[in-house]
């Protein structure tokens, strides 16, 4: 591992760190035993503005940062205590490495994820595997977040939605239907099918929220973020809140801070969690 950091000028930590990615997102790869030290944060708080921060992502029962991209389970925890209660349906219909679905179960709501890719479903199985509550296994379809045709009309409590940024991050080479695989005008023809999707299964006057964030084109900012606002509330939705989520792994210092001087643009340090109602 020396001789690859030093091959490629980087930290041994960064070597390592990208290697556990690889792994991680490998279907055949081999898991450790389970140890859990905590089934919860400590000292937790519900959040109570529009702004959120979160300096250390969350390592409790047996989430990890490990998977490209997973949100921090301070968010879905956040989500699930104020827009649920005990026994109620939440979906994650991105379903990512499991991370809202451990949150269900820990919980004691009924979790129901879905992804288009396998690779995924299957790392949230390892990352379900604790006993604690096994009462709220949860239900997990490989399957497409624009046809959830196996959910009733009026039957999900909470949505905690976490959709690829475009193809900021590809997370397959070639599934058919993976939105992460799509270039941003395609993405938006795309999530809008996903928002009269989510609009259609979640009961009235509850709650689905989702994080999204901008991204850069050209040397221009592209408002990713608002533009798949628009898109839920054109699918019906009504507008509950507005959270800026604060990004803590955006580097303000060393290669990127330079870069953001020599070629003039500012670093990307937000994203937007929209909360959304179904009137």
């Amino acid at each position: 591992m020396n001789n690859i950091a030093s091959y490629l000028n980087v930290t041994q930590k960064v070597v390592s760190d990208n290697l556990n990615i690889i792994k991680e997102n490998n279907p055949d790869y081999i898991v450790e035993p389970l140890n859990i030290k905590a089934w919860e944060p400590k000292d937790f708080k519900l959040e109570a503005t529009t702004v959120w921060s979160f300096k250390q992502r969350g390592n409790w029962a047996t989430h990890n940062g490990k998977y490209r991209g997973n949100w921090s389970p301070y968010i879905p925890r956040n989500l699930i205590l104020r827009y649920s209660k005990e026994n109620d349906i939440v979906l994650d219909p991105f379903l990512g490495s499991g991370t809202t679905l451990i949150e269900t179960k820990l919980l004691k709501r009924h979790g129901i994820g879905v992804d288009i890719n396998p690779n995924s479903i299957k790392l949230s199985k390892h990352n379900l595997r604790f006993n604690y509550n096994s009462e709220y296994e949860p239900k997990l379809y490989c399957s497409d977040a624009r046809n959830l045709d196996f959910l009733e009309d009026n039957s999900i409590d909470l949505i905690c939605a976490h959709p690829p940024y475009a193809n900021i991050i590809h997370y397959s080479k070639d599934i058919e239907g993976d939105l992460s695989l799509l270039d941003i005008d395609e993405f938006l023809e795309e999530i809008y099918k996903v928002a009269i999707e989510l609009f259609r299964i979640l009961k009235p006057n509850k709650y689905c929220a989702v994080l999204i964030g901008d991204t850069r084109r050209n040397k221009h900012m592209v408002p990713l973020g608002f533009r798949v606002m628009e898109s839920f509330l054109k699918a019906g939705f009504l507008l509950k809140e507005n959270i800026i989520k604060e990004q803590h792994n955006c580097s303000a210092t060393g290669f990127w801070y330079q870069r953001s001087i020599d070629y003039n643009f500012l670093l990307i340090a937000h994203e937007y969690l929209f909360v959304f109602r179904k009137p």
